[in-house]
């Protein structure tokens, strides 16, 4: 059976990317591109790993991200942070919140699919 992944990211290029390089290594991969809606993307299809984005409508990454690491349930649920805000602030908040792996924009693809 793959591994399920999931991806939160508005940007529809870096999704269809994403999605692609992942599917061809053999993982399911789901994409949902807003941030209120991830949650409950998570909670159904229970993914093995997240890619989340920082900067999403509605909901940011972060708050997201604060959710599951509160939840039982998703606290140690793999998540990869996405982001073109590279400051050090934003990689400390989203380490201090339980961010796996912190990668900034633009990035390698072989890389995160490496990380996945």
């Amino acid at each position: 059976m793959s591994k399920t992944v999931l991806i939160v990211e508005d940007e529809p290029n870096i999704v269809e990317s994403l999605a692609f390089l992942l599917q061809r290594d053999g993982f399911t991969v789901r994409t949902i591109s807003d941030g209120a809606d991830a949650l409950a993307e998570v909670e159904s299809t229970v993914p093995d790993v997240v890619i989340l984005d920082v900067m999403l409508p509605n909901v940011s990454g972060f708050d997201i991200l604060s959710n599951l690491r509160g939840s039982t349930r998703f606290a140690d649920l793999p998540v990869m942070m996405l982001t073109a805000k590279g400051q050090r602030k934003d990689r400390d908040r989203a380490e201090e919140l339980g961010a796996d792996i912190f990668v900034t924009k633009p990035f390698s693809y072989t890389e995160i699919v490496a990380e996945v």
